[in-house]
């Protein structure tokens, strides 16, 4: 990222990345599941690793490791730390 206050995805991260999640973008549904799984506005989500070929990717939020899709990772907007 060019700009280091400037508002992405976390599927725009490079490994090792992380940020603080600004906005959940999408309907009640997909921000009731990500909500779920901890990851909310205010915290601090990192990116471990992304799978080839598309695939999903493995965030950390809260010192838990969780699974997401690329759908999903591209609709949770950051700010990178």
């Amino acid at each position: 990222m060019a700009e280091r206050d400037m508002e992405t995805s976390i599927a725009d991260f490079r490994e090792g990345e992380s940020g603080t999640i600004i906005s959940l973008n999408g309907g009640i549904a997909l921000q009731r599941k990500l909500r779920a799984m901890g990851i909310r506005e205010g915290q601090t989500i990192k990116l471990i690793s992304r799978q080839p070929f598309g695939g999903p990717l493995v965030v950390e939020v809260n010192r838990r490791q969780t699974t997401i899709g690329r759908g999903m990772a591209q609709r949770i907007m950051v700010r990178s730390d």
